[in-house]
């Protein structure tokens, strides 16, 4: 806001769109759009996101931007696919937009050869590097791989995973036909299992795990193809602009003329199974031309092709032809397989009427004579035995005992159902052989690893939504918890194991919703499974069971809550919504038990199974094993589509589990499918429900490439030469990293690995695969750096002798000392008599000193007695110099100084007592003076007494008045804890409401956001409920509430500037205060906004100290009672309360950063501050070699405390108070009287206390 930078704000159509802070509201931010200069809206803090300076700036790998959030995620992705760079990076994950445009030479053999063997992201981001990054990973890490392509349908999962295959068997396999099989067999898979929507022309509509295998030289040997839920209700009906499976329209637009005879083909109009769909071909400018116009539909011809770059049903046929034969097909299989899909398309146009007779059955109409002969002839069956079969059932019977079977007719309708189930039997076994085929024709004996990639179809939602999109959306939320598992979850447990202390990040878990489909007994497919082993399964009743045992639950709901006005009609026993990752789906239960059951009536399994066709008998021929051996006589074997997809399903995650891992996000630009047209709004809802937000909260943080010690040595020792390559793994490693000079932000050491930042491990292998010259640089440097370690060992060694050196040094010379000190004993142990009593004699020396001073202080007698000192201070002398000269015995030596001593004694005897007659007169005089100054002490004492006595009763009055605020204080506390453990329980519920009221909120978020892009239009769109007014609330929130009504001013209206202006120019006080709070309030909203979207790597600004700023943070346990207590004062009252009451407050203060670097602390600076009243007026920062920071409120608002001075706690810091005079003091001393009146004189400078005192002095 004080510097003008733009941020990313939300867009309703855009995603986020630039501006500018204009204003801080109460939990919002004013914004002005770039693009509409004077417009200006609102925005959640949490919604509002800092940008790049260069908002049209790009990278390869998004954590390479300055700030990483889904904004300038977002923007990064527009950018790139505005200059046709549709792959951009997370750290490891790909994001691949669709362009809808082939984009020249992206996939052209030369790009395959670029990317062979290069490390990610040393070239642009591409589908063919995570591919060459799976196969790296296997062959280092000894370990198969998996490749997940996700997104919605149209988003381009089919097409990466065709390019991803393409780039293996090019670049890694033998030359042989096995690799031109593996590539040739995905046309065939799409031909019958992928069909046109209305949003992907080429959607697949069954999933797929494609397996490359290797062997131990990691050489492609083979492969195998899994497959995943056909949709089936597809071949008996498709929606308006939709069509059926590929390979019948390419059948009727592309085969031969011979073919088309022979199995009596038309134009798709004709067939039931197609005409109540799209029956246009997809064809060019060319090849629609070439198609025979009786082969053309209505349709078709009035509307003309539908277009598609990669699609075109007559050249899509040929080449089908080409691919059948290249995977080892020969005409006659190829055959078989066409007449199958013939035989589909006859039956479908077989036609019941109700029976004249009363048997209450139908028969096959008139017209459809010709239709059921052509059906039966191309699957093999007899005429008759096709017709009974359709019309009626076989039943067992076991009436009186004996075993027998009726026959009962079917209604038109049941036999309508019955045509329709033989007719999706038929095809899915009909797919079921193709993938067969296609396994069998690059077969393996023996495999060391694969590469699976797994293409299925994405999150999908409709207006209306059946029990095809609940299975493949129930498959996305389990890819989602994989995704979450392997990429959040295992990254942050992986980082605290390794010990790297990165923050942990939060992903939301949808175990819950998974639970709700799959969980045993209560689950929906085990509920369904239920409803078809009654005798009377319906829909209703299984909807009604769902909801039953559902009720409350949060993920699941009925249909008349949803966000679109379509779904509101749907009757609560006619469907169910649940809230899945994305967002909120209604399915409807129409024919949901119906799907789910997998098996055909009795006689019709019988009838297929025993036809004359040997490869439609092949395709039954398992089917009696399939039967449930406890169905009771007459019913309709049960097979389960739902539970046999969840086992598969499972099947598929155990296996993505066990191996390595790496992910392609694909993106859908817009609905429409056209190029260079990008849909921010919906762009941005597939970013966010793919987890990519949460990857990037992750990489903020992170380290996404890693790789173990002894694997970079075994990787890069064969670089080195023989010396550098006998140190062990973690040596060898430091050596690299230290001789290569890298950032040490931009890797860890581990326990086990090393860590690199996103993009950092690629610059690091490219360094070390550089060219020879560079390498010899290299060594050169790894050969310094030990050579540096080794010498630094050496001076070790050295500094080691040398102290051993002084050692014996020192201790030679403690042996001549002691050597001195013996020597030095026996020589006065000899000469001791006489050095005592020469000591004896100078002691008598020392005193004759004394002796004249005695004697010139004497006034009378004076001469003679210098004389008798004169004569014994010879005496002395002659005695030292004849101890010194001859050697006596110490008895001769004590009798000699025993004579000079008594001498000594007369003489002082005889000088004491004339000094004591003198000394006797003068004391008389002094005791007088002495008595006088004895008196005037004593009227001193006694005043000094007396005040003494009261300031002990003052004192006293003090210490009894303290005790009783204390006692009243206690007994405050005392009523507060107790009312503070009655609330705790209160207060805990509310917050756990609060929660669960946050989670639904943000997921109702979603679900609208989804059902904006299912809505044609804005109208459709259910308007947003209004919170409920009898929401419960606890005394706690509800006295807050009531404190709120009471405010005399609603102030959350005021903009910033309003509230500044008030604040300076206002006269009412309490105006005036509630001013200030709501301005500081609004900072302290700022300021915690912009601490959230600081610069990464960048040193926090730090506005006071940070034992102020996170005091209502701190975990102290005597405040943690009154964090919930009941409503504090407001600032406002206590300002008007302390009538703007003037502290000051001192406190030490190290920058951020310098903590660090400074250990000892010698560069500490001090923090000033003067609160006028609650808030803050004037602050200071002085430290060593920097000139004093000065603020005042008005003019540095931003740059200066917002807390109040309670939220501080300065008040409760010993010796933080400081006086007046100290304050002002600094102040002046600092140049801060001429700062404040530059800011007075500016009018910047807020009224406060400071400023009035100024102007007063100045005038």
């Amino acid at each position: 806001m004080e510097d003008g930078k733009p941020v990313w704000a939300p867009h309703p159509t855009e995603g986020f769109q630039l501006g500018t802070i204009v204003d801080i509201g109460a939990d919002s931010l004013t914004i002005e759009p770039l693009k509409q200069k004077g417009k200006t809206f609102l925005a959640p803090v949490n919604q509002v996101f800092p940008a790049e300076d260069d908002p049209n700036k790009h990278v390869e790998d998004n954590c390479s931007l300055m700030y990483l959030n889904e904004a300038t995620l977002l923007n990064n992705v527009r950018v790139r696919y505005s200059k046709d760079k549709i792959y951009t990076y997370v750290a490891n994950i790909l994001i691949a937009v669709n362009p809808y445009v082939e984009i020249p030479k992206l996939y052209a053999p030369e790009t395959i050869k670029q990317y062979q063997g290069r490390s990610l992201g040393t070239l642009p981001p591409h589908v063919y590097a995570i591919a060459d990054k799976a196969y790296r990973d296997m062959k280092v890490l000894k370990m198969s791989q998996s490749i997940i392509v996700s997104g919605e349908s149209g988003a381009g999962k089919t097409e990466n995973t065709k390019f991803v295959l393409r780039y293996l068997t090019t670049s890694y396999g033998t030359g042989q036909d096995i690799d031109e099989r593996i590539v040739e067999a995905n046309p065939l898979l799409e031909a019958f299992g992928n069909a046109k929507t209305v949003r992907n022309n080429n959607s697949s509509r069954f999933g797929k795990f494609v397996e490359i295998h290797f062997n131990e030289k990691n050489a492609v040997v083979g492969g195998f193809v899994s497959h995943y839920l056909l949709e089936k209700s597809r071949i008996t009906r498709q929606g308006q602009e939709e069509r059926n499976y590929h390979i019948f329209y390419r059948l009727c637009a592309g085969a031969p003329e011979d073919i088309r005879q022979t199995f009596y083909l038309s134009s798709p109009d004709t067939y039931r199974y197609l005409n109540r769909g799209c029956t246009r071909y997809f064809a060019t400018k060319e090849t629609d031309k070439q198609i025979l116009q009786n082969r053309k539909s209505p349709e078709h011809v009035k509307a003309g092709p539908l277009k598609d770059p990669l699609l075109d049903d007559q050249g899509d046929y040929n080449r089908m032809s080409v691919a059948m034969k290249k995977i080892g097909l020969d005409d006659t299989e190829k055959l078989d397989l066409f007449r199958v899909v013939a035989g589909v398309l006859h039956l479908g146009n077989v036609d019941f009427e109700e029976a004249g007779s009363t048997s209450g059955g139908c028969t096959i109409r008139s017209q459809s004579g010709q239709t059921l002969e052509h059906c039966a002839e191309l699957l093999g069956l007899e005429e008759e035995d096709l017709r009974v079969s359709l019309t009626t059932r076989v039943m067992n019977t076991s009436a009186g005992g004996a075993k027998g079977t009726i026959k009962v007719p079917l209604k038109v309708e049941q036999a309508n159902n019955a045509r329709d189930a033989l007719a999706k039997t038929v095809y899915s076994r009909l797919f079921d052989h193709v993938v067969t085929r296609v396994n069998q024709c690059f077969p393996f004996e023996s495999s060391a690893h694969f590469i699976g990639v797994l293409d299925i179809a994405g999150f999908e939602y409709f207006e209306h939504n059946s029990f095809e999109q609940f299975c493949i959306n129930y498959c996305n939320e389990k890819l989602q918890q994989f995704f979450n598992e392997r990429i959040l979850k295992e990254e942050q447990e992986l980082y605290d194991k390794e010990g790297l202390g990165v923050n942990e990040v939060h992903y939301v878990d949808n175990q819950d919703c998974i639970d709700l489909v799959e969980a045993k007994l209560v689950g929906i497919l085990d509920i369904l499974d239920e409803e078809n082993r009654l005798p009377q399964p319906s829909d209703q009743h299984f909807t009604e069971m769902v909801h039953s045992k559902h009720k409350d639950h949060f993920r699941l709901t009925v249909p008349r809550k949803s966000k679109l006005a379509v779904h509101r009609n749907v009757r609560d026993d006619e469907g169910f919504i649940v809230r899945h990752f994305a967002g909120a789906v209604c399915y409807e239960t129409t024919k949901f038990v119906e799907k789910n059951n997998d098996a055909l009536h009795m006689s019709l399994e019988c009838l297929v199974s025993e036809s004359r066709d040997r490869f439609v008998r092949e395709l039954f021929e398992n089917s009696n094993n399939t039967k449930d051996s406890k169905q009771k006589a007459g019913k309709l074997s049960f097979i389960s589509v739902g539970n046999k997809f969840k086992t598969q399903l499972n099947i598929l995650l155990d296996k993505l589990r066990s191996t390595g891992s790496s992910f392609i996000r694909c993106v859908k630009p817009n609905l429409k499918m056209v190029s260079h047209q990008f849909e921010g709004g919906q762009i941005l809802s597939q970013l966010q429900c793919s987890g990519m937000v949460s990857v990037l909260d992750l990489m903020q943080g992170g380290f996404p490439s890693r790789a173990p010690f002894h694997e970079l040595y075994n990787m890069y020792k064969q670089y080195m030469p023989a010396k550098l390559t006998r140190l062990d793994p973690r040596l060898f490693c430091k050596a690299l990293f230290k001789a290569l000079g890298l950032n040490e932000k931009d890797y860890k050491f581990g326990l086990t690995k090393v860590f690199f930042r996103p993009g950092k491990f690629s610059e690091f292998d490219q360094i070390m695969k550089s060219d020879p010259d560079h390498l010899a640089e290299l060594v050169q440097c790894v050969n310094k750096w030990l050579i540096c370690s080794r010498w630094k060992k050496v001076q070790w060694c050295a500094l080691s002798v040398i102290k051993l050196k002084n050692k014996i040094l020192y201790r030679a010379s403690a042996c001549i000392q002691m050597q001195k000190t013996v020597r030095m004993w026996l020589c006065r142990r000899k000469h001791k008599p006489r050095i005592d009593g020469l000591v004896k004699v100078r002691n008598l020396k020392t005193r004759m000193a004394k002796f004249n001073e005695v004697v010139a202080g004497l006034k009378e007698g004076q001469q003679e007695m210098l004389k008798q000192i004169q004569e014994l201070d010879a005496s002395i002398t002659a005695l030292m110099i004849k101890i010194k000269s001859t050697v006596m015995t110490r008895i001769e030596i004590d009798h000699e100084h025993q004579a000079l001593v008594t001498r000594s004694q007369q003489l002082l005897s005889a000088m004491q007592k004339a000094k004591q007659e003198e000394e006797e007169r003068e004391r008389l005089r002094r005791i007088q003076e002495e008595m006088e100054r004895e008196r005037k002490r004593r009227e001193e004492e006694e005043q000094r007494r007396k005040q003494e006595e009261e300031d002990r009763r003052l004192k006293a009055e003090m210490e009894v008045k303290r005790k009783q605020e204390e006692e009243e204080r206690k007994k405050r506390e005392e009523e507060e804890r107790r009312l503070q453990a009655e609330m705790e329980v209160q207060l805990e519920a509310e917050r756990e409401e609060e929660a669960a009221r946050q989670a639904v909120l943000e997921q109702e978020r979603r679900d609208r956001e989804l059902a904006m892009r299912i809505a044609q239009s804005e109208a459709e769109l259910i308007p947003e409920d209004t919170p409920d007014a009898a929401l419960r609330r606890g005394p706690q929130v509800q006295a807050n509430k009531a404190a709120a009504d009471a405010k005399k001013y609603e102030l959350s209206k005021w903009k910033y500037a309003e509230l500044r202006d008030a604040i300076n120019t206002s006269c009412d006080i309490e105006l005036l205060a509630a001013c200030r709070e709501e301005f500081h309030r609004r900072l302290k909203v700022y300021h915690a906004w912009k601490s959230k979207n600081k610069k990464r790597n960048a040193d926090s600004e730090q506005r006071a100290p940070k034992s102020v700023t996170d005091y209502d943070c701190a975990p102290v346990v005597k405040r943690a009672s009154q964090q919930n207590a009941a409503p504090p004062i407001p600032a406002r009252q206590h300002e008007i309360a302390m009538n703007r009451q003037q502290r000051y407050f001192r406190i030490p203060f190290i920058r951020p950063g310098e903590e660090y670097k400074d250990l000892q602390a010698k560069k500490k600076g001090w923090w000033y501050a003067h609160f006028d009243g609650p808030w803050i007026a004037r602050q200071m920062e002085l430290h060593p070699d920097k000139h004093p920071i000065l603020l005042v409120a008005g003019k540095d608002d931003m740059e200066m405390c917002e807390l109040s001075l309670e939220e501080t706690g300065l008040t409760r810091k010993r010796g933080a108070e400081i006086l007046a005079r100290q304050f002002e003091e600094i102040w002046e001393r600092c140049g801060g009287m001429q700062y404040l009146r530059s800011a007075i004189e500016s009018r910047q400078a807020r009224p406060t206390y400071a400023t009035a005192m100024l102007q007063s002095m100045l005038k």
